[in-house]
């Protein structure tokens, strides 16, 4: 593990962001960092796309509202 050296308005977004997300800030900031990998990886994909097969992969079946609904 290292110390990564961010801009302080990257880092104030980073704050805000893993409030919204419930993350602590270094967790928030991992996952923009693999969700930015897998994005460059497969620049091809959408973010919809690339999360639902990160999901399939750690076994996640997610159902829709509707269902949940009743």
């Amino acid at each position: 593990m290292g110390i990564v050296n961010i801009d302080d308005d990257l880092h104030d977004q980073l704050r805000r962001a893993s409030k919204v997300s419930c993350r602590s800030i270094n967790a928030q900031a991992a996952y923009w960092i693999k969700i930015g990998m897998l994005c460059e990886a497969s620049p091809t994909l959408g973010f919809a796309e690339i999360i639902k097969r990160e999901m399939e992969a750690a076994g996640v079946e997610p159902h829709s509202l509707t269902e949940n609904a009743a």
